[in-house]
């Protein structure tokens, strides 16, 4: 749009001075057919550069949205592609402009798509923020790689307390209380149970005062909502356990079920139901989630 604009007042400036220099020159116009020609002439020529300027924007502008279906190919779902896209967009501009941009929290199936596109961009580098290592809703920060050299104070932390002893209160408890006050969705990232204690979440830095004076009560239980650093989060680390064990062959179900401990009969009916071009990790996945 921008060179299309360019191109067309670049034109039209150019056939205001020929017309401006015919006027003034109208005596040698009038006895001179040659001149006469040449002002019709540079017109056309002019009109035809203005019309070629516009092709080649309309060129470009078909060659980016070709390159993004590309990199858009093999994502799922429409709506997130159509969230993937957003995120691109976004990018894209803050590389342009030499600015850093964010998102707000993403899912977790569109924050894997769009880190796995914008890998494939040399121009961009993109950060994804959580909170702790494990967080499953990211913040992504975009920006030229020479602009984009730290990790941006994009998220915040809070700490609800309360006596939650006598009325235990689940994730969608608190969900909904945050929600209660107004704020959107996209603006709220994890939400780590504390058991009786209450919760920790991620939120966006500028909503820290509104929810710290706003959120006074988790259902029935009444609740103080005071900031703490990042590093004070609480949350479980991942647990795992190693082994050696010697099969007979690689085969999925072999391995998962020394590594599981579970047969490679019962495997078998969850190996049907991986998705397909199946591998050791989506078994593993599979296995963890259920």
């Amino acid at each position: 749009m921008a060179a299309t604009t360019t191109s067309f007042g670049t034109a039209w400036c150019l056939r205001r001075v020929t017309q401006a220099f015919a006027l003034s020159h109208s005596h040698t116009l009038r006895t001179n057919g040659n001149n006469l020609s040449f002002q019709r002439t540079l017109t056309s020529h002019l009109l035809s550069f203005s019309t070629s300027s516009d092709s080649g924007a309309s060129t470009t502008v078909q060659a980016s949205k070709r390159e993004v279906d590309v990199l858009l190919k093999g994502v799922g779902e429409k709506s997130v592609e159509n969230e993937v896209k957003h995120v691109l967009e976004m990018a894209r501009r803050a590389s342009l402009k030499r600015e850093i941009l964010h998102t707000n929290f993403l899912t977790p199936p569109v924050l894997k798509e769009s880190m796995q596109v914008l890998e494939k961009l040399a121009d961009i580098k993109a950060l994804a923020q959580g909170g702790y290592p494990q967080a499953e809703r990211c913040r992504i920060s975009v920006g030229h790689p020479d602009e984009l050299t730290s990790d941006p104070d994009v998220i915040s932390a809070l700490s609800i307390t309360g006596n939650f002893q006598f009325e235990p209160c689940s994730h969608g408890d608190f969900l909904g209380s945050i929600l209660g006050t107004g704020i959107a969705r996209e603006k709220v990232g994890d939400i780590i149970l504390q058991g009786e204690q209450g919760a920790q979440i991620i939120v966006v830095p500028e909503l820290v005062e509104f929810l710290t004076s706003a959120l006074d009560k988790v259902r029935n239980v009444p609740v103080t909502c005071t900031k703490i650093p990042l590093i004070s989060l609480d949350y479980e680390p991942p647990r795992t356990k190693s082994f050696k064990t010697i099969e007979a062959s690689l085969r999925v179900d072999a391995v998962a079920s020394a590594g599981f401990k579970i047969s490679r009969s019962k495997l078998v009916d969850m190996i049907r139901f991986a998705i397909p071009n199946l591998c050791i990790c989506h078994v593993c996945e599979i296995l963890l989630n259920s």
